[in-house]
């Protein structure tokens, strides 16, 4: 699993920028078509790690896609924030109002995405057994601990004083 998640990191972090790109998209254009094969190999991922009967995977297979949407909607605000952030840095015009802005954001982003997992927990334990439940948010937690850490690497901290 660990070789898998690695190799999805690289392809996931290009998720969180898809929305940026959004209104500009066709059906056949070569960045959708891109955004479609890095959720498709998110999805197998998950396929891959999870061992799920027929009757299992009928049921959460429609929670999962309903779960995607949710995140897909939190990493729309979280490209926005860090555009707003970076709009800011360089243009040197970070104030503390500014800041706290983006930090609020960034908290509300978090509860929301909390508020998600608790609202899917219960759909989820009803497709399937207590243990691949946990496996899954499991994976999903992994997979978004290595995106958010690759994003936070390529984030300059704020107000740039090492004092």
């Amino acid at each position: 699993m660990k070789k898998a998640i690695v190799i999805a990191s690289l392809a996931l972090g290009a998720m969180l920028a898809a929305p940026v790109y959004a209104a500009d998209m066709s059906a056949d254009d070569p960045a959708e078509i891109a955004m479609q094969k890095i959720r498709a190999d998110k999805k197998y991922i998950v396929s891959q790690n999870m061992t799920l009967t027929d009757a299992e995977a009928a049921a959460f297979w429609p929670v999962y896609d309903e779960y995607q949407a949710g995140l897909l909607k939190l990493n729309e605000r979280t490209v926005g924030v860090i555009k707003e952030y970076a709009d800011m840095y360089n243009s040197k015009t970070v104030t503390d109002a500014g800041a706290a802005k983006l930090l609020n954001e960034q908290l509300a982003i978090e509860s929301d995405e909390l508020a998600l997992k608790k609202a899917t927990i219960p759909k989820l334990n009803k497709a399937l057994p207590g243990v691949k439940v946990t496996r899954y948010m499991q994976i999903e937690n992994k997979l978004r601990a290595i995106i958010k850490a690759q994003l936070a690497d390529k984030i300059p901290l704020i107000g740039g004083d090492k004092k």
